[in-house]
């Protein structure tokens, strides 16, 4: 089989989902994912938009604006008609499973350069827009039981997560983010792009919008548990409705070693796992298992993790039940910060998570062998990616 290296990872700044305080909130979400496909051309002068065997693009609601985003958004930015698209969707891992899909026909010689992406508009595309359950699977299961936020207290109840667990894992996720963010570390993935401040002064939007710069234990101590009473789950504790898109150059090793290109980890198996909807939160305890018992390795073999927080609660089940780590601040799992502070556009973070290991093994941790990014998703998905230093 051919390797399958990363040559490069883009990403939009994640901006707030508010029809009026959204940075993007007047763009679509289909002008952000053309603005990093050319961010990724720009940089990689070498790759020609034609060469690219196909792109495929996840997005957890696939309806209105991201209707076949993975096509239109292709053709809409001016690209060759002749480049095949494939949209995926996974719930939250669909920016993953375009990564793994493309990453497998690599590998299986189908063809040498993809682009693999995510791209979700959480105001212009709502949770649940356009969305009409089965009859059988509301006979299955309790619809009451199935919003995330009711997941993820049933999750901290089983688990048995404390409030203020969770909410110290928000607090280091943002103290996290904004360390990382004051030292320049996500310059080299966010492509500035014009957005628009409330009061509408235009400006070249390069941070993520979402990390508090004042966050207080205090005052998430004080907030409302709109799930259950006297839970588990507030705001502070739950990753917010974000916009974003985020893409990834992948490559086999023999094409990039033709075109003189530079790489540091390879693709090295990829892992779905399915679990129970009402606690959909844990399903990358058993996506991370399955790889990992895939690969041979252990939890002590993997020198960095990227794990998506969807929820504090949730996040920290499966640290723990890992046996990764128990509470924050956290040596070797998401160094600079998380979706509780950095956003969750739903499709885009399994792309997102990638993008940002893959620069976190290039500078923090070259040292590491191995790096996973994992989450999980709605109605019960998991999945999980191993990466591998390349050896050169």
């Amino acid at each position: 089989m051919k390797e399958c290296v990363v040559i490069d990872g883009v990403r939009s700044a994640n901006t707030r989902a508010h029809k009026d305080k959204g940075w993007f909130r007047n763009l679509r979400p289909d002008g952000l994912l053309i603005q990093v496909y050319k961010a990724l051309f720009e940089r990689n002068p070498k790759v020609r938009p034609e060469e690219v065997e196909a792109v495929f693009c996840g997005s957890a609601n696939q309806a209105g604006m991201q209707n076949d985003i993975a096509r239109l958004s292709w053709l809409a930015g001016g690209f060759p008609e002749s480049v095949a698209s494939n949209g995926i969707n996974q719930q939250c891992p669909s920016g993953m499973s375009a990564t793994e899909h493309a990453a497998r026909a690599i590998m299986c010689g189908e063809g040498d350069i993809y682009i693999a992406s995510g791209v979700e508009d959480m105001e212009k595309v709502p949770m649940g827009f356009a969305m009409d359950f089965p009859p059988k699977f509301m006979e299955r299961y309790n619809l009451m039981d199935i919003p995330m936020g009711n997941t993820a207290e049933k999750v901290a109840e089983l688990w048995n997560i404390s409030r203020e667990d969770a909410e110290q894992m928000a607090f280091w996720s943002h103290k996290k983010a904004a360390a990382a963010r004051d030292a320049g570390k996500f310059s080299n993935e966010i492509v500035p792009i014009e957005g628009e401040k409330e009061d509408g002064t235009k400006f070249m939007v390069t941070n993520d919008q979402w990390i508090r710069e004042d966050i207080s234990l205090e005052q998430m101590a004080g907030m409302k548990t709109p799930f259950k009473e006297n839970g588990v789950v507030s705001a502070a504790a739950s990753s917010p409705l974000t916009a974003g898109a985020a893409a990834l150059l992948l490559m086999s090793r023999g094409k990039a070693d033709e075109l003189g290109l530079d790489y540091h980890i390879k693709y090295a198996g990829g892992a779905m796992a399915g679990c129970d909807p009402t606690v959909m939160g844990v399903g990358p305890i058993y996506a991370a298992r399955k790889l990992l018992k895939r690969a041979g390795l252990t939890v002590k073999d993997i020198g960095v993790w990227e794990l998506n927080e969807a929820f504090g609660s949730q996040a920290l089940a499966c640290l723990r039940e890992l046996e990764i780590a128990r509470n924050a601040p956290f040596d070797n799992v998401n160094v600079w910060g998380g979706a509780l502070a950095l956003g969750h556009p739903l499709g885009e973070s399994g792309c997102r998570i990638i993008v940002t290991l893959n620069n976190i093994m290039k500078t923090d941790f070259k040292d590491a062998k191995y790096g996973v990014a994992m989450l999980c998703g709605g109605f019960g998905n998991g999945n999980a990616t191993l990466w591998q230093q390349v050896e050169k």
